[in-house]
């Protein structure tokens, strides 16, 4: 007998992941819960109050903290701005512990940019034609050498962008959704603005912030 939780296709779990902002197991279960129904399952985690996170995206984000994180007896550093909407959210237990795991994250993770669309384009090309050289010798059609493309691409994302990389506490849970965990908890939008990650000894250090902030300081 096949149950509920076998018909749920990936697919759908995905796309209610992208409009809710909700954790992957959330969305699942709201689907299992009235077996696939796209629109009753948002109704869920509406009422659940995870789907908040998604429609707060838009609001500025203006306020917020520094943390600091050091770890491996002083030899790495973070320090890293996380925003939300107002300073009283900013004071909250929720919101520093938050804070606190993300640059604990960026430590162990060693991530290179905030978000995918912070990558550089030159960054991208390259990657790409290193996969499609990559793929050339297995005489695959075009179409099918840009799937592989595109799967290594996504590997790729979650290599080097903060948002896209499971977090380092629970690896079933990315940093994008641990802080739409926290905008549905706390009712307003939280954003990493930028961070920056030192090594003693390293011949270089990481200092990533997004383009919306590089586009307002031109």
């Amino acid at each position: 007998m096949t149950t509920v939780s076998e018909k749920i296709a990936p697919s759908l779990v995905k796309e209610l992941r992208e409009k809710s902002g909700a954790p992957m197991g959330d969305c699942l279960k709201a689907l299992q819960e009235v077996k696939g129904d796209m629109e009753e399952a948002f109704v869920v985690l509406r009422k659940r109050g995870m789907a908040s996170a998604q429609k707060k995206a838009a609001r500025s984000t203006n306020e917020g903290l520094v943390g600091t994180y050091i770890h491996a007896g002083g030899k790495i550093g973070v320090l890293v701005e996380l925003n939300c909407e107002s300073d009283f959210v900013a004071r909250t237990a929720d919101f520093q512990e938050l804070l606190k795991e993300i640059a604990m994250h960026i430590a162990a993770s060693d991530p290179r940019y905030v978000k995918r669309e912070d990558v550089t384009a030159a960054d991208l090309d390259r990657e790409k034609d290193i996969y499609r050289a990559q793929t050339a010798s297995m005489g695959k059609p075009a179409p099918v050498v840009e799937k592989i493309v595109e799967g290594k691409m996504a590997k790729f994302y979650e290599e080097v962008c903060l948002l896209d990389q499971p977090f380092i506490k629970d690896q079933a849970v990315t940093i994008k959704e641990l802080i739409a965990q926290r905008v549905a908890k706390l009712g307003e939008n939280i954003t990493v603005r930028r961070f920056a990650r030192f090594k003693v000894g390293a011949p270089d250090w990481t200092v990533a912030q997004t383009r919306a902030i590089e586009a307002a300081a031109e």
